[in-house]
């Protein structure tokens, strides 16, 4: 086979996102929320391969009739914001204005974010938070807070979209990654879990959510404190 039609075929499976991102949307529509997640766990693993290999097969020498980056942010919006924000709103968590707000803020914020060329740093993480709402609505499906916790945690992470704090991208995030891609991998693992369960998972899997969250969240902003040593 080609190095062109290896590049294409990389393409077509990074395309899957939006098939995936459709099915979580028809099963949000029907209020099935665990179903809705599984698809976009299905769409997050799907995220997290097709990056090496489009790098491995150079997509952009060899498949250039495409634009890989701009269709991986359009999968990207679906999946991991305007898909999450409607969970939000439609599963009642945020009753009221509250879900109106919640709804406007994430979507309105984020599709700036997704257009700001300062997104990437040199270490090829996120200068500020990278809109994955999805991550943060499977946590908030899992524990279920008060929704004053739930706009309160809206508000951070849309203000800390336009920060300098960093937050690392656990695949190509090189400091770190012996330990921040197998905690990613277990965090996919017990977000698939939670879901799988209808979130009626066992405590020890929300704390282990939680845990890997926070951490995610943390270890950028945590190098950006002790830096490097050259």
């Amino acid at each position: 086979m080609s190095a062109s039609w290896k590049a294409y075929l990389v393409h077509l499976f990074t395309a899957t996102g939006a098939v995936f991102a459709m099915l979580a949307l028809l099963e949000a529509a029907q209020g099935d929320w665990a179903m809705m997640f599984l698809w976009l766990v299905v769409a997050f693993i799907v995220d997290g391969i097709d990056g090496p290999l489009a790098r491995r097969y150079h997509v952009k020498q060899n498949a250039r009739t495409i634009d890989g980056v701009l269709l991986d942010l359009i999968i990207d919006y679906l999946t991991y914001v305007f898909i999450p924000a409607f969970a939000l709103f439609q599963s009642g968590l945020l009753p009221g204005w509250t879900g109106w707000i919640a709804i406007i803020v994430i979507t309105f914020t984020s599709v700036l974010y997704f257009a700001d060329t300062r997104m990437k740093t040199t270490d090829n993480s996120f200068q500020g938070f990278p809109a994955c709402w999805n991550m943060a609505a499977v946590v908030i499906f899992a524990t279920s807070p008060d929704f004053w916790v739930i706009l309160a945690i809206v508000a951070f992470l849309a203000v800390a979209m336009f920060t300098p704090l960093k937050f690392i991208h656990p695949v190509r995030t090189e400091r770190w990654r012996g330990l921040s891609l197998p905690v990613a991998f277990v965090w996919t693992a017990l977000a698939g879990w939670a879901a799988w369960t209808n979130f009626e998972q066992p405590q020890v899997v929300t704390v282990g959510l939680i845990a890997t969250s926070l951490y995610l969240v943390a270890v950028g902003i945590a190098q950006q404190l002790w830096p490097e040593r050259r």
